[in-house]
């Protein structure tokens, strides 16, 4: 008889080899999804700090989180998250050069069937455009199922700062997404 290994999870519960990496059993019997990954483009460090606190929240649900810039993501190591968060700075009304590279390098075979989230910055100005409405666009044809709609953080300025409380916002949007993988 084969001996499967077993792992202790935070207040006793258990995952079983069988079930992979990144993936536990509810008390229901449900498999739910525990490893993510928040990738984002940042030019004057707006976006990096609304995707760390995005982290932050999903962490505090106790998700496996990375926080990572979108030319440093090993494109091999896409398929071993459960969950994908994308967002970066509107530019010109759209998407950042960089992300937008991004999005194009992305396998539909490693990340079909995923849990995905876009998020932004932007004006508060709505004819500014939204670079996140543009990601969730492109992450539905790649087969990644969106968890809840978009959202953005607003700068006061092209530099920012961030306007009073996005952080915070992220925190609990974080929180929200981690509640709804389970």
């Amino acid at each position: 008889m084969r001996h499967r290994m077993r792992r202790r999870f935070p207040g006793g519960r258990r995952r079983s080899g069988r079930f992979g990496r990144g993936l536990r059993r509810s008390l229901q019997g449900e498999e739910t999804l525990t490893k993510g990954i928040v990738i984002f483009d940042s030019k004057y460090g707006n976006t990096e700090r609304v995707a760390q606190a995005l982290a932050s929240g999903l962490k505090g649900e106790g998700l496996e989180v990375e926080c990572v810039r979108c030319d440093r993501v090993p494109m091999d190591r896409l398929k071993e998250y459960d969950f994908l968060a994308i967002g970066g700075p509107t530019q010109y009304g759209t998407i950042s050069k960089p992300l937008e590279e991004f999005l194009r390098r992305v396998s539909p075979a490693d990340v079909r069937g995923k849990k995905a989230f876009a998020f932004d910055t932007r004006y508060a100005d709505e004819r500014a455009g939204s670079a996140a409405k543009d990601i969730q666009r492109r992450l539905e044809p790649l087969g990644l199922g969106i968890v809840r709609p978009h959202a953005s953080a607003i700068v006061l300025g092209g530099e920012g700062p961030l306007e009073e409380g996005a952080e915070e916002a992220f925190k609990r949007i974080g929180a929200d997404l981690a509640k709804r993988l389970r």
